[in-house]
């Protein structure tokens, strides 16, 4: 039976959903207006006032944020209240210029871990569940989202935080941990070093995990359900927007529902900013309409997705984002080509390889080469050179077949390639250095 943490915002009809978003919408815009000067600026730029926001239909008149506001505005730019009624920071690891740092209010903490207590709940979670938290602490978001949410829901709440694999093994093997909640690489590489150890799915106690805070393919969600013996929920989040839990996966696996009295989506065209209509893939936009200290509006994730409101078999109202298939900024353009990693790892998942690998690409004599350099299992490892050059002409082809272009394939020994505790580092652009 499907469990809801607040089920009268959950399954509320899609007229209060309409309703709470107007009211707060406009009181968000003004809020805005009144407080955050940086972007009372680009209103004024763009000829708006809060008078002019009254429907869902007007958000459309508003200015977009993005990274690079973030990085002007830094560190109290967009602050919208007295820095004496923040409580807290968090602030994303940043790959480019400064980073960016939120700001929370006591009420901001609070709806952050409702939204994240809807997702453990979601995923089976009630107050009798061990609940192990291996997202990192600190500054990142994934860790404190969780376990504030874990608490909520009442769980036993085991702050691992990312790494010390083998003390992470001992805990959910000692404390019958029933959800893990890690990035899907961590939450890999556990189960792979679990069965090193001789556990077997039917051994390990967990019955779900919640990953999130990177990409990750439906080939790797059955690796994962497999391996671990558990069902894998997805659940996404930024930094910007508060951190996990702006949106999670229910039984149906089937789309993560958007917690739409706190944030509204669009989906827009990444290069012309036109919103699209529901159905449509482009770049994510969201306005978090109840945030107090650092209410963003119109923000652009990048994040590449789609929308549907068709009724969800959980009983959930709330829209549905896709999986993010990728992004519009670190998408890798290799030949004029399109590519993401997400349609690497399936291919490398689809015949039979763990999700380690490494894209590397780089820039000779002006052509753009594409290297994956894909580890073996234990079980297909072999020096038989012949069966070795086998292999990795089927992943040329099964390359080729989906990303329209040539990929150089290397097959490497198992565990050569670094293991991450934390985001797995994927890519490695030599064209950029």
């Amino acid at each position: 039976m499907e469990r809801y943490y607040q089920p009268e915002i959950e399954c509320a009809s899609r007229e209060e959903i309409r309703t709470i978003q107007e009211e707060r919408l406009k009181a968000q815009v003004r809020h805005v207006w009144e407080n955050v000067p940086y972007y009372r600026r680009k209103m004024e730029e763009k000829g708006v006032t809060p008078d002019d926001i009254q429907t869902l239909e007007d958000l459309s008149k508003l200015p977009f944020l993005s990274k690079s506001d973030l990085r002007d505005a830094y560190p109290y730019g967009l602050l919208g209240v007295p820095l004496k009624d923040c409580v807290r920071i968090q602030s994303t690891s940043g790959t480019t210029g400064k980073r960016v740092v939120a700001f929370y209010t006591p009420h901001d903490i609070d709806l952050w871990e409702d939204c994240c207590a809807r997702a453990i709940v979601a995923a089976g979670g009630t107050d009798e569940d061990v609940c192990q938290v291996s997202y990192g602490y600190g500054l990142f978001t994934g860790g404190p989202g969780l376990n504030g949410g874990s608490h909520k829901v009442g769980c036993l709440t085991v702050p691992t935080s990312s790494g010390n694999t083998d003390r992470q093994i001992m805990f959910i093997m000692d404390l019958s941990t029933t959800i893990l909640c890690c990035t899907p690489s961590y939450a890999a590489y556990l189960g792979e070093r679990m069965k090193e150890m001789g556990y077997g799915p039917d051994d390990i106690p967990l019955k779900a995990g919640i990953f999130g805070a990177e990409a990750w393919s439906e080939e790797m969600r059955q690796d994962i359900q497999r391996t671990l013996g558990i069902k894998a929920y997805d659940i996404y989040g930024l930094t910007e927007l508060s951190g996990p839990g702006v949106s999670f996966e229910c039984s149906a696996q089937a789309g993560m529902h958007i917690n739409e009295d706190h944030f509204i989506a669009e989906i827009i065209d990444p290069d012309t900013c036109e919103v699209l209509p529901e159905g449509a893939q482009g770049e994510l936009v969201f306005t978090a309409i109840d945030k107090e200290a650092f209410p963003m509006i119109r923000y652009r994730t990048r994040d590449i997705c789609s929308l549907t409101r068709e009724k969800c078999s959980c009983g959930r109202t709330h829209v549905r984002m896709t999986k993010p298939k990728g992004r519009s900024d670190d998408m890798l353009i290799i030949r004029g080509v399109n590519v993401f990693p997400s349609q690497i790892e399936t291919v490398l998942l689809n015949h039979g390889y763990a999700a380690n690998y490494q894209i590397i690409v780089d820039r000779v004599n002006n052509t753009d080469t594409l290297d994956v350099q894909v580890e073996m299992t234990p079980e297909m490892f072999t020096d038989n050179i012949g069966e070795v050059e086998e292999r990795q002409r089927q992943l040329v082809d099964g390359l080729k077949s989906m990303l329209g272009i040539k990929a150089k394939v290397s097959l490497v020994a198992p565990k050569s390639i670094t293991r991450s505790e934390g985001k797995a580092v994927r890519i490695i652009d030599k064209r950029k250095i």
